[in-house]
């Protein structure tokens, strides 16, 4: 009856319906104008995505009207593991994540040619607080991730998104702009605050808006209750 948005990404999208989240931000600003599915997968990088687009993405929809309105694709934060430390599992070389960006682009543009795809980049890397969150055991004692390869690898997906005509949120640029982003911005150096969601919601309305997608352009489903006749309560529910 709604129609859908479909967030797809990493452990930041997954986490985004925790409380403070982006997603659920998104939820509650567009209760009753559309449905916002997760679809977020801890620890994935864009190799492993491609891997599992049919799965998540069934061949179901596929006539104009059951196309989601928008999905937003926010990897990069794994594949920008460096390959020397110890996360190296995860590591996608820069060139095969700009590849692997364009195959998700083309499956979703092919599948749903009207929907609107938003790209966001991976945040900025606080390397000392990653020192305290080691996913697998670093006897390096080194940082897994580096603000330096997090850029290079946001660089990326907004080259990919310019060159496929798609939208794009900078968040690695953004974030860095507020003072202390550090601690303001991540819990643990890689995920994001509740500032830090709230920043990745605010971009991605804006981005949203942008292409027509907004409050002010989506129906309301079903009668409000505002609409609703005292005196001839059903009247309202007439041919629906």
């Amino acid at each position: 009856m709604r129609p859908k948005i479909y967030l797809f990404g990493d452990s930041i999208t997954e986490r985004s319906f925790d409380e403070g989240g982006w997603g659920a931000s998104i939820v509650k600003h567009f209760n009753r104008t559309a449905d916002v599915v997760l679809r977020g997968y801890s620890g994935y990088n864009t190799r492993w995505a491609l891997k599992v687009l049919e799965k998540v993405f069934p061949a179901t929809e596929k006539s104009e009207s059951e196309s989601p309105l928008a999905v937003t694709v926010f990897f990069g934060a794994n594949d920008a593991s460096l390959a020397d430390r110890c996360s190296a599992f995860q590591h996608v070389p820069l060139e095969e994540f700009k590849h692997n960006l364009h195959s998700i682009l083309a499956f979703l543009k092919g599948r749903w040619p009207t929907t609107e795809v938003i790209l966001i980049s991976p945040p900025p890397i606080d390397e000392p607080t990653r020192l305290l969150y080691p996913f697998a055991e670093n006897k390096l004692g080194l940082p897994e991730r580096t603000n330096e390869a997090a850029g290079n690898y946001a660089k990326a997906c907004l080259a990919v998104a310019a060159e496929c005509g798609v939208s794009a949120i900078d968040l690695w640029t953004r974030m860095q702009q507020i003072p202390g982003w550090q601690t303001a911005c991540l819990s643990d150096g890689l995920h994001l605050s509740r500032t830090g969601n709230k920043i990745v919601f605010e971009e991605v309305i804006k981005a949203l808006k942008k292409k027509g997608l907004s409050l002010e352009t989506l129906p309301v489903d079903l009668p409000q209750i505002n609409e609703v006749d005292p005196n001839d309560p059903l009247k309202s529910f007439e041919g629906i």
